[in-house]
């Protein structure tokens, strides 16, 4: 049994922390939602979904981390703009051999990170095909885990990547080790700016736009600009067809509203500044064109200017 701290307890981190308490680990989750918290240390965590319908109890669930103390495995699953102060939140977390995996969408959260944890104690995780939500405080749903993979941000020995794998595999997921990280989050990024923006603009979800010719054409736009921006850095992807990953990706969780949706239905600021902004962005360093990256860029901000901060 590992202890776990899972910091960033929304959608994705309640999948990974009900799975792993549901497999006999010590899992305590941190999270910034009140109703969230209450819910769970009432009636449990529940997760539905692709791995079942079951209901948990967790070592812990708090607003902070005060009192945790270190444990084996941090996992930082937090939006990647809330990543530093988490990183933060989470040293005291943190021992002399606590492996720490920073998971979000986008480009750029690692090298947050390791400003403020020990790099070579960091590992760059990778998730996709969720399609995870919260119904209700307390409750998590998720339509799949296809992806799951991890690799060293710097200097991270293999056997402590390994038994962190462990963890995770132990809980029921697939995972995969990756000696290229960039190629790693590239494979998923590219997936993330086709749906992401997208949908968050149309308000469809990944099955909808796959199935609608209006938007599967932006949405296939996008990630060909990701895919000439991954080249232009000189990034191997190892996919003979992009685009065909990125569908067949997408049609197994046609169901599924991305993280980007459903943060913009709450009335929330969403991820596009590290999904399609990041695409944008490296274009224009690059000399990569990007206008559908650009336009659904733009689109999304004129609707979150609307949001209260």
């Amino acid at each position: 049994m590992a202890k776990v701290a899972i910091v960033g307890c929304g959608a994705m981190g309640s999948v990974y922390a009900g799975l792993m308490a549901h497999a006999g680990h010590e899992v305590h989750g941190i999270t910034l939602w009140p109703d969230h918290v209450a819910a769970i240390q009432e009636k449990g965590l529940r997760v539905s979904g692709i791995s079942g319908d079951k209901t948990v109890r967790l070592a812990g669930v708090s607003l902070n981390t005060d009192g945790i103390g270190v444990c084996d495995l941090v996992i930082i699953a937090t939006k990647a703009f809330d990543v530093q102060s988490a990183a933060r939140a989470a040293l005291t977390l943190i021992g002399r051999h606590t492996v720490v995996q920073t998971i979000q969408n986008g480009v750029g959260s690692a090298q947050q990170a390791a400003r403020i944890v020990p790099p070579d104690q960091l590992a760059v995780g990778v998730v996709g095909g969720y399609g995870a939500s919260v119904p209700e405080p307390g409750h998590v749903h998720h339509n799949g885990f296809e992806v799951t993979w991890f690799g060293k941000h710097a200097g991270l020995p293999d056997g402590l990547l390994e038994e962190s794998a462990q963890i995770w595999r132990s809980s029921g997921f697939k995972v995969a080790l990756h000696d290229d990280v960039q190629s790693m989050i590239w494979k998923k990024l590219i997936m993330n700016v086709a749906f992401s923006g997208p949908s968050c603009v149309t308000g469809l979800t990944i099955g909808q736009i796959l199935g609608n010719e209006h938007a599967w054409k932006v949405a296939r736009a996008c990630s060909q600009e990701a895919v000439a921006v991954c080249k232009a850095q000189g990034i191997d992807l190892g996919i003979a067809d992009p685009i065909a990953h990125v569908q067949n990706l997408g049609g197994k969780i046609p169901n599924a509203r991305p993280s980007m949706l459903l943060d913009s239905l709450a009335g929330r600021h969403g991820e596009i500044d590290a999904i399609n902004g990041a695409i944008s962005r490296l274009g224009a360093e690059l000399g990569v064109s990007t206008p559908t990256n650009d336009v659904v860029v733009a689109i999304v901000k004129a609707k979150e200017s609307l949001i209260s901060v």
